[in-house]
């Protein structure tokens, strides 16, 4: 048996980054790139590396450029993390699992460090090929819980659950981690929206300008720890701003969310250390009329654009500047599980 299980990038359209802060997001995952999980049935267990895991390299200078794309950690780490999680999971909850072991690898075409949750794709793809391999079934909400908590808890990486929760729903979801709400039952309310709310999107990327998640949220602890009034003014404006862009998208109003989403990346500007290329990223989208703002950490943005003549506007500035621009195919609820075991 052959089980094949597929995430897609999360690209945070408004609220960001207030969903580590118990603040309110709206995100959507799209089907332009992916990470795909295969595992099938083996003697023992293995983990096979992906090229990003690889220790050999042409010359000093192909090592600098890997580092460069992917990090210091491959793929590898986070499927490692995610099997343990994963077996926790089932013998905290009494989860009985059998005894066959797997052979377990990863592909990837996700854009690397630039704010898509690429390494949280790769978890999702792996949690739902474990699940379709021992045959467990997890409640969405509780599923976003583990998926995060392979991040934080396995591995110390920085995260909140937006990218979790958009990825295990799909779609075009809102999210609100209310405090009390969070300790009350555990997770957040999510409500997934229809896609065909949104105006024409775009999505703009480029590798080397990516920040940092670690460094941004960090930073961005660090002083709502201390009760620096900036930031806490900060995460109650992003948290208003999605709670805005909802209303406006189911009262049909799609062509008035663009100034929010101006107005999530201003803010973000005014409170955190942004470099020159990311800002230099954004306001060239501005130029030419379109909206533009984060996706996460930095290195990508998405933003509305009125026409086909303002996309070929946006193309032909950003190209110029060595962006990439695309309109991203939302996936549809359940699409990463497509393909399943065979």
């Amino acid at each position: 048996m052959i089980i094949r299980a597929k995430s897609y990038p999360r690209a945070g359209l408004i609220g960001n980054p207030s969903d580590g802060y118990n603040g309110k997001t709206i995100a959507f995952v799209f089907r332009n790139f992916s990470a795909e999980v295969v595992l099938y049935e083996t003697p023992e267990m293995e983990i096979l590396p992906n090229t990003r895991d690889h220790s050999k390299f042409e010359s000093i200078v192909a090592l600098a450029e890997d580092v460069g794309r992917f990090g210091y950690y491959g793929g590898i780490r986070l499927l490692k993390a995610t099997v343990k999680r994963f077996y926790d999971y089932c013998r905290e909850s009494g989860i009985e699992l059998h005894n066959e072991n797997f052979t377990i690898r990863y592909n990837t075409n996700i854009p690397s460090q630039v704010g898509l949750a690429g390494s949280s794709a790769i978890i999702t793809a792996c949690m739902r090929a474990l699940m379709g391999f021992y045959q467990v079934t997890i409640p969405r909400p509780v599923l976003a819980n583990l998926i995060l908590s392979v991040e934080t808890k396995e591995l110390g990486i920085p995260a909140g659950l937006q990218d979790r929760v958009a990825q295990v729903y799909e779609g075009l979801v809102y999210m609100d981690f209310d405090k009390g709400l969070m300790a009350k039952q555990g997770w957040g309310h999510y409500e997934p929206l229809d896609p065909g709310l949104l105006p024409p999107l775009y999505l703009a990327y480029r590798a080397d300008l990516a920040e940092g998640t670690e460094v941004l949220h960090n930073d961005l602890r660090e002083r709502f720890n201390r009760g620096d009034p900036e930031v806490l003014d900060a995460i109650r404006e992003w948290a208003d701003l999605a709670l805005q862009v909802r209303d406006l998208l189911k009262r049909g109003e799609r062509g008035a969310i663009g100034p929010v989403l101006d107005r999530n990346f201003d803010i973000r500007r005014r409170v955190c250390l942004v470099s020159e290329g990311n800002v230099r990223m954004v306001e060239t989208a501005r130029s030419v009329g379109a909206s533009a703002k984060f996706t996460g950490s930095g290195g990508a943005i998405v933003g509305t654009y009125s026409d086909e003549g303002m996309y070929r506007a946006l193309e032909e500035r950003l190209q110029a500047i060595g962006v990439r621009v695309l309109k991203p195919s939302i996936a549809v609820e359940g699409e990463g599980w497509k393909g399943g075991a065979s």
